[in-house]
């Protein structure tokens, strides 16, 4: 029985703070960038880890990785990426440009998945006091506060990050 308890406990817990997370805007002009490499007077700067919380978890999930790059060119010509310029790895591989819309839906919370907190809409407390003859039971509905609470209060504070995040790119 104290097993059941416990894990009850671990699965209310794991509930309760897995939340929306908020996503806060990249401004370039305010980052750091910590690596650079220049060629042919052509300057180029990055930084990766720009995410945080869930986003850098489904950064991970889904195998795709935000970069912030700041090019300045100090060159004669023209610089066209797929024409005349292409971005590498160190070792060689071209790295693959995802397209702004592809990289959104990546990244973005799943607001679906807080509709599973509607299960815990039949969730009542039960009080029982005895007062040696007989019982009385008392039944107070709190799921009917907690589930559609928790549903709905983390859909809205899932959307406006969302908004953002779409907003950003």
């Amino acid at each position: 029985m104290k097993i059941i308890q416990i894990t009850l406990l671990c699965i209310a817990i794991s509930t309760f703070t897995n939340c929306a997370s908020g996503y806060k805007m990249i401004t370039p002009k305010s980052i750091n960038y910590v690596s650079s490499n220049e060629t042919d007077n052509v300057k180029l700067e990055y930084k990766y880890d720009l995410l945080d919380k869930k986003y850098a978890k489904n950064e991970l999930k889904k195998g795709v990785k935000l970069v912030a790059i700041k090019i300045t060119n100090n060159s004669e010509k023209d610089i066209m990426f797929g024409g005349n310029t292409t971005l590498t790895y160190e070792n060689g591989n071209e790295v693959i440009v995802l397209e702004n819309e592809k990289v959104f839906n990546s990244l973005k919370q799943n607001t679906a998945t807080y509709l599973l907190y509607l299960l815990l809409t039949p969730l009542q407390f039960n009080v029982t006091k005895t007062n040696g003859y007989s019982m009385e039971t008392n039944s107070t509905p709190i799921g009917l506060l907690i589930g559609p609470g928790l549903a709905g209060g983390n859909m809205i504070a899932a959307a406006l990050p969302i908004k953002n995040l779409k907003l950003n790119y």
